[in-house]
C-alpha cells in the first residue's frame, strides 16, 4: 500500500509539473504574430486511426486559415493520461484532446448514455444519432464544465478479450477480471454481464496482464492491436457490447478566445477530418484482422442475445433520471 502511495504521488507530482511547464509555453507561443496555435494532446500511438484523423483535421484547418490557426498535436500520452488532458482542458492549459466518451462521463453527465451496452444497434444507428440533434445535445451540454465538444470520430465496437478461456456468454464471464475504463458507467457495464470490473489505467493493462492481475479487457479492435495486447489474449469476443465514440474536445477558455471565423475554421476543418477518420478506421480494423488471425487470436462470435439480456438493467437505471431518458427515447426511435 506504501509502495502504491508512493507511486500515485510521484505521478501527480510529475502531472504537476508538466502543468507548471506547459502553462508556461503555451502562454509564450499559443499566439505568434498573426498565428494562432492550439496544443492538442491525446493518448493514442500515431499509427492509430484516431490520430491519423487528427492529422486530416490539422491539415484541413491550415488550409482553410491560411496558416493563421494550426494544432499541434502530443500523441501517445505525452501529457497525461485521457482526465489528466481533461483537466488540463479546464484550467486553459492546453486548448484541445481527444477522448472517449465514456472518460467524459465523469465530467459531463449526459455523456453516460453513450456507455450504455447495446443502446446503438449499429454504426450507421450510432452516427445518424451523433450526427444529429442528439450529437449536437452532447457536444455542447459540456460546456457548462469547460468542456464544448467538436466533433466525435468513430471508435467502433468494444468487446471483450481474455487471456485463458473463451468466452461464449455471460456465465463465461463470472470470476473473471476485466480491466475497464475508469468511470462508473463502465464498471455497471461489465459487473451486470457478469465479469469482475477491475478500472485501471490503459498504460498499465499490458503488465497486468502478463502477471495475471486481471484476466481480460475490452476494447476496440485498433486498441488491442496497438497495445500489444494480442500478445498475451488469445481470444477475441465480439459481443460488441458498447460503440463508444470518441469525442474531440476543446476547452472553453481557448474557444472564448478564437474569432467568429477562426471557430468557422475549426469546426469545418472538424467536420472534413470525421469522413476521413471513418475510412482510416475502417481500413486500419480490415488490416489489424487479418493480422490477428495470423497470430493465431480465436475469433468467437457469441449470441448477443443473453448479453443484451442481462445488461438491460444499466438502461433502466440511467432512465430514472428524466433528463437522460429524454435523451435515450430519443435514440431509440431514431
Amino acid at each position: 500500500m506504501i509502495k502504491q502511495l508512493k507511486q500515485y504521488n510521484f505521478k501527480r507530482l510529475w502531472f504537476i509539473l508538466v502543468v507548471v511547464i506547459i502553462t508556461t509555453t503555451i502562454q509564450s507561443c499559443a499566439t505568434t504574430g498573426n498565428k494562432k496555435v492550439l496544443y492538442f494532446a491525446h493518448s493514442l500511438p500515431t499509427s492509430h486511426p484516431v490520430h491519423k484523423g487528427i492529422m486530416a483535421m490539422q491539415e484541413s484547418l491550415n488550409e482553410k486559415s491560411g496558416g493563421k490557426l494550426q494544432i499541434k498535436i502530443f500523441p501517445d500520452g505525452q501529457l497525461g493520461s485521457e482526465r489528466e488532458a481533461l483537466e488540463l482542458l479546464q484550467i486553459g492549459s492546453i486548448a484541445m484532446t481527444k477522448v472517449s466518451a465514456s472518460a467524459l462521463s465523469n465530467f459531463a453527465p449526459e455523456y453516460q448514455i453513450t456507455v450504455i451496452p447495446y443502446l446503438f444497434r449499429d454504426s450507421e444507428h450510432l452516427f445518424r444519432n451523433l450526427e444529429g440533434e442528439v450529437g449536437k445535445q452532447l457536444l455542447e451540454g459540456g460546456t457548462e464544465y469547460l468542456l464544448r465538444g467538436i466533433c466525435f470520430y468513430d471508435a467502433g465496437a468494444r468487446s471483450f478479450y481474455t487471456k485463458d478461456r473463451p468466452v461464449n456468454s455471460p456465465a463465461d464471464l463470472d470470476g473473471l477480471k476485466v480491466r475497464v475504463q475508469n468511470d462508473q458507467m463502465s464498471v455497471s457495464m461489465a459487473n451486470s454481464l457478469g465479469a469482475s470490473a477491475t478500472p485501471m489505467a490503459f498504460g498499465e493493462l499490458y503488465t497486468a496482464l502478463q502477471q495475471n492481475v486481471v484476466d481480460g479487457a475490452e476494447n476496440n479492435i485498433p486498441s488491442f492491436v496497438s497495445s500489444n495486447h494480442f500478445e498475451v489474449c488469445k481470444y477475441y469476443i465480439f459481443d460488441e457490447h458498447t460503440m463508444v465514440p470518441d469525442v474531440v474536445i476543446i476547452g472553453t477558455k481557448f474557444w472564448d478566445l478564437l474569432s467568429d471565423q477562426e471557430k468557422e475554421w475549426l469546426e469545418a476543418a472538424a467536420k472534413e477530418s470525421v469522413a476521413k477518420q471513418k475510412q482510416y478506421w475502417a481500413e486500419t480494423v480490415e488490416e489489424n484482422m487479418k493480422m490477428l488471425k495470423e497470430a493465431g487470436v480465436e475469433f468467437i462470435y457469441p449470441d448477443k442475445a443473453p448479453f443484451v439480456e442481462k445488461s438491460k438493467p444499466v438502461m433502466e437505471r440511467l432512465m430514472e433520471d428524466p433528463k437522460l431518458k429524454t435523451i435515450i427515447d430519443k435514440i431509440n426511435s431514431n
